[in-house]
């Protein structure tokens, strides 16, 4: 366990640089993409070509993974002939760790040269279309730490990252979505694809029955325990934001219903359906080398 005083303690930006002139100074690629993997989803790194892999204990200043579906690695090389780095397994407020910390790898991606961020997470689903196995490019989200006053660029700012008050109206690329969403087509997903909102909460616990009729109330087409931290560094940072979220369990809203989530379950849809995902990635990222998007 780290001290409380360390706990409070931000990353510098010579910290940051550091790691990712640490990183930079291990391996040739650089890479214009970053993919930030979810729960189960980490099988997008095996498909790199030309693999170089950390282990996020040997990276200096880098937060360790705690969850189970979160192996800790981060990867470089080439997907679909893009360069990119891939985590596999992200890092939760809920593991106790402050929302600077999580984001942490989000700015060092900026700094090693990405340009666009792509994020998964395993999500519920509260859309009651939505079946498990489904996926869902993120339109927009519904910041609910945010809203209650946790987010990650609270505290000073530093201008050599972003802008102090950075807009997220357009935090979800929609030249990208329209792109995933026409692969999505062609690849016969259309009755398993949508387009939605992500609304994200604290955990680690899985809602309530009253919370999730709230959030679905709200808008809120699948509910999960990441990505929106990410996403609002990367676009402090300016990076180019794309989300899918793969509906891995539906959200209990009847009193009289006996399922109950848990996590062995979301690991084992995630699973099934990773393939899927992983398949829609690959050829959206050939689509985006070949429009030139990154």
């Amino acid at each position: 366990m780290e001290p409380a005083a360390a706990k409070d303690r931000r990353y510098t930006y010579e910290q940051h640089k550091q790691t990712a002139d640490w990183l930079l100074a291990h391996t040739t690629h650089r890479p214009s993409l970053a993919i930030i993997c979810g729960s189960g989803l980490g099988g997008l790194a095996e498909l790199v070509k030309d693999p170089v892999t950390f282990n996020y204990s040997d990276i200096p200043n880098f937060p360790q993974s705690t969850v189970v579906g979160h192996a800790g690695k981060l990867v470089f090389g080439m997907l679909a002939e893009v360069p990119c780095v891939v985590m596999q397994g992200r890092f939760h407020m809920y593991e106790g760790y402050p929302l600077w910390k999580v984001t942490f790898p989000v700015r060092i991606f900026h700094l090693l040269g990405a340009k666009t961020l792509i994020v998964t997470n395993a999500a519920g689903g509260l859309n009651q279309s939505y079946q498990v196995g489904d996926i869902m490019v993120i339109r927009d989200h519904i910041n609910m730490p945010g809203l209650a006053g946790t987010n990650p660029l609270m505290g000073p700012n530093d201008e050599r990252f972003g802008p102090r008050f950075p807009a997220i109206s357009d935090a979800y690329d929609a030249e990208l979505r329209a792109l995933a969403l026409n692969v999505g087509k062609d690849l016969g997903y259309a009755d398993n694809l949508h387009e939605g909102v992500y609304c994200t909460v604290g955990g680690p616990n899985y809602e309530s029955i009253a919370e999730c009729r709230f959030l679905q109330q709200l808008g809120a087409d699948a509910v999960g325990m990441s990505t929106v931290p990410e996403v609002i560094v990367a676009r402090h940072c300016g990076l180019r934001v794309f989300g899918f979220s793969l509906i891995t369990n539906k959200a209990v809203l009847d009193y009289g219903s006996h399922e109950k989530a848990n996590h062995a379950e979301v690991l084992e849809a995630s699973r099934q359906a990773a393939r899927k995902l992983e398949r829609l990635v690959s050829v959206l990222l050939e689509r985006i080398k070949c429009s030139g998007l990154a």
